[in-house]
């Protein structure tokens, strides 16, 4: 049977993918748009049995083609929270989620998706409660409207369905992200070129670097994955450490892993300002509470670990 893995190409897709490999699992069905060709890159040394472009997979899950899939991973989206065409977001977040939700309650698939943070907007309280979610872009909107859309349908589940709302994800292979990319990513760059890492200045009540949010490796995100389709459970978890930590601790650990640098601290820009959570923290209890009783790493441990993934990966 095969393992269906939509957006495999690109950061947590291609690591769990690899998660998969690691399990001894290579008939993986990978979904992507590859427009951008150098999301390859992340599965060259992946297992895998085939690929298919989003589009033409869409058109095959609406005729109902068996395609014998055993269990689902949505990855796939647009996750880029400065996007604000919101048609394009609704069509390949809202409406391509549905038609594969529809697809995998038809054939009795397991269906994990990826849900985001991004649904708690600005609150202080990240706990899977409606009343406490208010995005504040529409990328975070069009996760919570798919949330609810589920939730609306969780009493009549012809098989499993989990939503994971992921904190702030970092990790190997997530070079062709660009200004998506994580802050760990962008400040090793930073350094590995000879400047210093650079953070927001005092802003919202915050000192300078001292915004934080709850930051969590991508295979510890993969971990979590894998768990809810063996455990098989349905309902939707937040996905994050359970703690907040400071963007100074990020800079502080890549400083350490590369040897050299000090933090600067730049004015918070303006088209940031109303938009912008100056904290997270993910209240896993939920997930606690199915039965994941997994660790998570916290910020010196992870993004130490990533820093050397990062110098290995260039050196070679």
């Amino acid at each position: 049977m095969t393992i269906l893995v939509t957006g495999g190409a690109g950061m947590i897709g291609s690591n769990l993918v690899h998660a998969l490999n690691d399990d001894g699992i290579s008939d993986i069905l990978v979904v992507d748009d590859l427009t951008d060709g150098t999301k390859f890159r992340n599965l060259a040394d992946a297992r895998i049995a085939d690929y298919t472009d989003k589009d033409d997979f869409l058109v095959r899950i609406e005729r109902d083609d068996d395609l014998g899939i055993e269990a689902i991973f949505h990855q796939g989206a647009c996750s880029a929270t400065t996007e604000w065409d919101g048609k394009f977001m609704m069509r390949v977040n809202f409406d391509y989620s549905k038609s594969l939700f529809a697809y995998a309650q038809r054939r009795r698939i397991p269906y994990v998706y990826a849900s985001s943070a991004a649904v708690y907007g600005g609150g202080s309280v990240f706990r899977e409660e409606a009343a406490l979610e208010q995005p504040l872009n529409v990328y975070g909107w069009s996760k919570k409207l798919f949330d609810d859309w589920v939730r609306a349908r969780s009493g009549a589940l012809a098989a499993p369905v989990v939503g994971l709302r992921y904190f702030n994800v970092y990790g190997p292979r997530e070079d062709h992200k660009g200004a998506m990319a994580s802050v760990a990513f962008h400040l090793f760059n930073q350094v590995s070129r000879g400047e210093n890492p650079k953070l927001f200045g005092a802003w919202d009540g915050y000192g300078p670097g001292q915004q934080s949010r709850d930051f969590v490796h991508v295979a510890d995100v993969a971990a979590v994955n894998l768990w809810c389709w063996h455990a098989g459970v349905s309902g939707i978890f937040n996905c994050g450490t359970g703690r907040s930590q400071p963007f100074r601790a990020i800079a502080e650990s890549v400083i350490a892993g590369l040897g050299k640098g000090e933090i600067e601290y730049v004015d918070f820009p303006d088209h940031l300002k109303g938009r912008y959570q100056s904290f997270t923290e993910a209240d896993i209890s939920r997930l606690r509470a199915a039965g994941y009783n997994g660790a998570f790493r916290d910020v010196e441990t992870g993004v130490g670990d990533y820093v050397a993934w990062l110098k290995n990966a260039r050196s070679s």
